[in-house]
């Protein structure tokens, strides 16, 4: 395993209530379950830290008891947090509805992880091997969007620029989805966030729409159970998944891109480093919670 992976996203703190169904407007339901834990960025930290990559949180957090319970979870996981606390306010949080077949909707809360800015950046100098990772939830926030492009153009071309969209995707505004394109070297969606960014209904047209759009990298898009389509520079190739009894949603994207990032950081080609993000995201899926992507070991014995 070489280099190290940068994560600029955003840290927040899952609020999770597991219901029979969405409550219609003005309308209440009983949980079944709940449960708060790290989630946003540090599910894809988790499961490329997981699989043994080295993983630097380089994001804003707060001081609280949300962003005292994210740095605990970050440490207990082996990642280092590159910024000192904010004062205030604390971290934000999620609160994520699951319903009885799994599927997940959200409503956030943006704390001390929209105050990224661009002198919190100034020293980061990541090197040749190194992978930088940007979500699309970071450029809905002013500050972190200024401070995210104005990194850009410092990134050397050796270093490996993963962008997730992320599900709001569409809005996202035009420049800086524009200059994402220029400089990544990976686009990872899954097929609704491809369709938004394409305004096509077809994976496969989407995944090559994208293609057409990335000047030096290449699409991944996530087709959940089916897999997803890699374009390795050359072709687009479906990698099929695998089949498992699915009960919670929540975190197979996040789990799948942390996964793929490893398998490159381990020099892995792109259709095998997708392979093994597609079973990573299958294991994620059979356990309740949102950071449920598995150890190495795991992983292997699986793919064995």
């Amino acid at each position: 395993m070489s280099g190290r992976l940068w994560h600029l996203g955003n840290v927040v703190v899952d609020l999770v209530l597991e219901i029979p169904a969405l409550p219609e407007r003005g309308g209440d339901v009983l949980a079944t379950r709940t449960e708060h834990t790290p989630g946003g960025g540090f599910n894809v930290m988790a499961a490329a830290a997981r699989q043994g990559l080295p993983v630097t949180y380089a994001g804003a957090h707060g001081t609280g008891p949300f962003g005292d319970r994210a740095r605990a979870a970050l440490h207990a996981e082996g990642i280092d947090v590159l910024l000192a606390p904010r004062p205030q306010p604390d971290t934000g949080f999620v609160v994520c509805l699951i319903d009885t077949e799994g599927e997940r909707t959200f409503v956030t809360s943006p704390g001390a992880e929209a105050t990224l800015t661009a002198a919190d950046l100034l020293e980061l100098r990541p090197e040749t091997d190194d992978l930088v990772y940007i979500t699309g939830y970071g450029l809905l926030y002013d500050s972190n969007r200024a401070a995210l492009l104005d990194l850009l153009p410092r990134l050397d071309p050796t270093v490996t620029l993963v962008t997730d969209p992320g599900p709001l995707a569409a809005e996202i505004p035009e420049p800086a989805l524009e200059l994402l394109l220029a400089r990544s070297d990976w686009w990872s969606c899954n097929a609704r966030e491809a369709t938004l960014l394409t305004g096509i209904d077809d994976p496969s047209e989407a995944a090559r729409a994208l293609a057409s759009r990335l000047e030096r990298g290449s699409p991944l898009v996530r087709t959940g159970a089916d897999g997803c389509l890699v374009h390795d520079g050359e072709r687009l190739v479906a990698v099929p998944g695998f089949e498992v009894r699915a009960v919670d949603l929540n975190g197979a994207g996040d789990a799948h891109t942390g996964v793929f990032m490893a398998a490159l950081a381990r020099g892995l080609a792109p259709v095998t480093a997708a392979r093994r993000a597609n079973a990573g995201a299958a294991l994620a899926v059979t356990t309740p919670g949102p950071a449920t992507a598995p150890e190495a070991a795991r992983l292997d014995a699986f793919l064995n």
